[in-house]
């Protein structure tokens, strides 16, 4: 089976040493997501619900890039710097997967890189082309 790294011009690159995606077979992993705006490649600004939505932004359109989409997404690793905004943080997610979430972990960090408030990783399969 091939390894196929997968990006998207929706998501800047963080230069770091990893791939934003990667496909193997059937299945899609993707990166954490942070809050990198795809028209500056830097950090957004406005806050935790700002950041939250930049980073499922983000995440969607790798899922996409790699042929999969939200309702294909099979667990995902959710990170929070104050686990006061887990609340918060569940009503925007509900948005991007309304129906069946998948699987989730939840874990409180005492920081992300940059200053970041919250980051999203993902295993999906990937849909039948």
């Amino acid at each position: 089976m091939e390894r196929i790294v997968i990006a998207s011009p929706d998501v800047p690159s963080s230069g770091k040493p990893y791939s934003p995606a990667i496909r193997h077979g059937e299945t899609l992993y993707v990166s954490g997501q942070v809050a990198l705006d795809p028209a500056t490649g830097g950090a957004i600004e406005g806050g935790f619900e700002a950041q939250t939505r930049r980073v499922l932004d983000n995440l969607v359109a790798l899922l996409r890039a790699g042929g999969s989409d939200p309702s294909l997404v099979l667990k995902t690793t959710c990170f929070l710097v104050d686990i006061a905004d887990a609340a918060r943080f569940n009503e925007i997610y509900r948005e991007y997967f309304p129906i069946d979430p998948p699987a989730r972990s939840t874990f409180a960090v005492a920081a992300l890189s940059a200053g970041f408030l919250v980051e999203v990783e993902a295993i999906a399969a990937v849909a039948d082309r």
